[in-house]
């Protein structure tokens, strides 16, 4: 195994009970996290400084996500509510109620004029940030499972289940495109060239699909995921993969051989189950029970 060194920058205790999941905004300055104290957290997580705590979930929150001019933030949880927040006033804007079970994700589409939510209901539910409308403008219902993640680009809505596939919805040519992974489906990411899937399972296996053929193009094992929803990415240049670990592990594959470059032990507590990497640094957070780590990650490069 190459080296790969990642440097503990810092960890702190959140103080909200479970952190349930950590979201870098879209430019990496700050980070979301999200409790099951039913509270939403505002951090510098640079400087390891707490700027904000909002409250207005009835049950624990599950995940958030930040607007592309990070004026506001979205997020939900298992008061089966969507709730878009003022980032500076602390106050709820809007509170979308549709989905009939626990709300498990929401994403922004580019413009963050539109709100998407995958639920325990087997729906994906769109929602319109700009008008008053208080039902979906549009109810993706093609699951048979929970919807566990959703990754949106430009014109694709890409969804994973835990009824073992992955959706890919075509805006432009108003096409759904399925494959099965055979395994609940944990997380689903985009590449940066919105070429490939990168596809996260209950079978200790991350996987690398291309998009439009769903051809198999890199399988990366070596970490844990039978049980929990745990989260993987790219790095910000795609040439690695990321993936949270069971075992309280963070494991590193190198994208085009597959082979794990490093393995951080002991990175939390309990399972690493949730984490983000800034868009265009080599800095990635962490979040493991009741707390959050984040990590400067040298590049493969750097270290030839």
């Amino acid at each position: 195994m190459s080296d790969l060194p990642t440097k503990l920058i810092n960890t702190l205790e959140c103080k909200q009970g479970a952190v349930r999941a950590i979201r870098f905004n879209v430019d990496g300055n700050y980070c979301l996290t999200c409790g099951s104290d039913k509270s939403v957290k505002l951090w510098n997580p640079h400087r390891g400084l707490q700027l904000k705590t909002y409250q207005g979930h009835g049950y624990e929150v599950l995940d958030a996500a930040s607007s592309c001019d990070n004026s506001q933030f979205t997020s939900c949880g298992g008061d089966k509510c969507v709730i878009l927040w003022d980032v500076a006033t602390g106050q709820t804007t809007r509170k979308f109620r549709g989905h009939i079970g626990r709300v498990n994700c929401v994403k922004f589409n580019e413009e963050s004029t539109v709100i998407l939510s995958g639920a325990i209901d087997s729906t994906v539910r769109i929602w319109d940030c700009r008008s008053r409308q208080m039902e979906p403008i549009q109810v993706l219902d093609e699951a048979k499972d929970s919807v566990t993640s959703i990754a949106v680009s430009d014109h694709e809505i890409l969804t994973g289940s835990a009824d073992g596939k992955i959706r890919r919805y075509d805006l432009r040519v108003g096409q759904l495109f399925a494959d099965c992974v055979g395994k609940p489906v944990t997380c689903v990411n985009f590449t940066k060239d919105g070429q490939c899937a990168l596809v996260s399972s209950l079978d200790n296996t991350v996987r690398l699909l291309d998009k439009d053929s769903g051809e198999l193009l890199g399988e990366y094992a070596g970490h844990s995921n039978t049980q929990y929803k745990i989260d993987s990415c790219l790095t910000e240049t795609d040439t690695h993969i990321v993936s949270g670990s069971e075992d309280g592990k963070i494991c590193f594959w190198d994208l085009v051989e597959g082979t794990m470059i490093q393995a951080v032990n002991k990175a939390g507590r309990g399972p690493v189950h949730s984490l983000s990497f800034h868009p265009t640094e080599s800095c990635l957070l962490t979040a493991s029970e009741t707390a959050y780590s984040a990590w400067r990650v040298q590049s493969y490069e750097e270290t030839v």
